[in-house]
């Protein structure tokens, strides 16, 4: 990739992220009465639903939070973050210190869910929100929210089993990766060597149990001794999305390590989940794969969504800036083009997010339960800089 076009893409992400993406989340997302976001937008920005998704809340903050702090200290984008941290602490958790999933408008709870992925963006937020303004009882709430996800990973007994333990145990990729990114965010603004520990642990269970070197694949579902299930649908299913987001995580792990073989198992993984991925036929990422080529058992499989593309734009760029590779420059641009070409909406602003699998649009709506202020500007950020950073 030559100088020249850096910089297109460079200047690119910069007003896509800061003329586009993220005026369409302050216009619109930003609850004045309530406090927080309102996470479900339509085309134009139009509110059709005002439930609240707590991880979205989180994702929000961060994301606000992380703009103020790594690329320009605007007083809206610290404000936005404090709407969203101040029903995010008011309203996002229950009295056993565990965090719901969805509440109504005014805060009041929905839904808790099994799962601790509120709690994961939740302590992110709270930590860049608290380095954002110096706010102790923000970083309070991060490590306490923090500390709370380790004790669940490290005893899971604490957590409902979704499978009936008895007849079958399995481990999932999502815990170790989100765990990986988790203490990732916490280095960026705390030395306590609890993060690195977390992140070592995080990757190694990636690394050696997940990625399968001899299948070419890192797959979702284990058996809980770490042995494939190929005979069940659950145990052949690969995401290329997870697993692009977990290769650019073992980059940077690589990275703060100084260690080579960080890089050269996302390099592997990138190459794996693109060749398994890709859609030969229309183009663009599916979303699920049965590794066997079996029945897909998940009805959305050949739907095209934007956030395993954001996830590949970034992993990609990163392994090119680390690599050399030229591999990494030419699928580059085979999912920059796509991805923009198809996701993008000139008219209104932000991406759809939901897309058949001729890359035709499935839904207008720009933000919902599952899609908020997260992927997309996370990658541009992240492109950008890593962008400027090398002229």
């Amino acid at each position: 990739m030559d100088q020249a076009r850096r910089t297109e893409l460079r200047d690119l992400y910069y007003h896509t992220l800061v003329d586009d993406v993220v005026p369409f989340w302050l216009n619109h997302a930003l609850d004045r009465e309530y406090g927080g976001y309102l996470n479900c937008l339509d085309r134009d920005g139009s509110v059709y639903d005002t439930d609240k998704a707590i991880w979205l809340q989180g994702r929000g903050v961060w994301l606000f939070s992380t703009l103020y702090n790594t690329l320009e200290p605007r007083e809206e984008w610290l404000e936005a973050a404090r709407i969203g941290y101040e029903f995010l602490a008011r309203h996002g958790y229950d009295s056993d210190g565990r965090m719901f999933f969805l509440v109504t408008r005014d805060g009041r709870p929905l839904i808790k869910r099994r799962y601790f992925f509120s709690e994961t963006f939740a302590a992110i937020a709270c930590a860049q929100y608290a380095k954002a303004t110096g706010d102790d009882a923000a970083w309070d709430l991060a490590q306490r929210t923090f500390r709370l996800i380790v004790d669940l990973v490290r005893n899971p007994s604490r957590l409902t089993p979704k499978v009936n333990p008895a007849t079958r145990r399995t481990i999932s990729h999502a815990i170790p990766m989100i765990l990986l990114a988790t203490a990732q965010e916490f280095r960026k603004v705390d030395s306590d060597p609890l993060y690195d520990e977390v992140a070592g642990e995080a990757a190694e269970q990636i690394l050696t149990k997940f990625m399968r070197p001899d299948k070419h694949a890192l797959f979702e579902n284990l058996n809980h001794d770490g042995s494939l299930m190929l005979d069940t649908a659950d145990g052949r299913l690969v995401t290329p999305g997870h697993a692009i987001e977990s290769a650019w995580f073992l980059m940077h792990e690589g990275q703060h390590r100084g260690d080579d073989r960080y890089l050269r198992a996302a390099l592997d993984i990138l190459r794996w989940m693109l060749d398994l991925g890709w859609d030969q036929e229309h183009g663009g990422l599916l979303y699920f794969v049965d590794y066997l080529g079996k029945p897909p058992t998940r009805l959305e499989w050949d739907q095209k969504l934007w956030w395993p593309h954001t996830e590949a734009l970034y992993a990609l760029l990163l392994a090119h800036e680390l690599s050399g590779e030229a591999w990494c420059a030419e699928w580059y641009e085979r999912v920059h083009a796509w991805s923009f070409e198809h996701f993008a909406d000139p008219e209104y602003g932000e991406w759809y997010g939901y897309l058949h699998r001729d890359g035709s649009l499935l839904t207008p709506l720009k933000g919902g339960t599952w899609k908020g202020p997260f992927h997309l500007p996370r990658a541009l950020l992240y492109g950008y800089k890593l962008l400027a950073a090398s002229g």
